[in-house]
């Protein structure tokens, strides 16, 4: 018998199963790999996968600058020239 079909005979099996788990348990799995994903991300943040050096153990103290731009002036207004207007008998402006 071809070998390769047997892998894949013992795959399916093993997909039917999966599947069949995840049916029953499915809500119980989730939740716990949702807090298992939360410890893992809080054993990397305090420091998890930081390489211990035995020779020199200088601490590392990172900090967050915050710098403030100052307000960008408004631009000054704009001046018009005025220019005299005369009225002339017929009701007409002229210049």
């Amino acid at each position: 018998m071809n070998p390769n079909l047997e892998m894949l005979k013992l795959l399916d099996h093993f997909f039917h199963a999966l599947d069949g788990l995840i049916d029953d348990y499915g809500v119980y799995l989730y939740l716990v790999f949702v807090w298992l994903a939360l410890a893992v991300i809080g054993w990397i943040f305090s420091g998890g996968l930081r390489k211990r050096i035995q020779g020199n153990s200088a601490t590392v103290i990172t900090g967050v600058i915050f710098t403030m731009h100052p307000p960008t002036q408004s631009p000054p207004p704009i001046i018009g020239i005025e220019i005299e207007q005369t009225w002339n008998g017929d009701g007409e402006i002229t210049d």
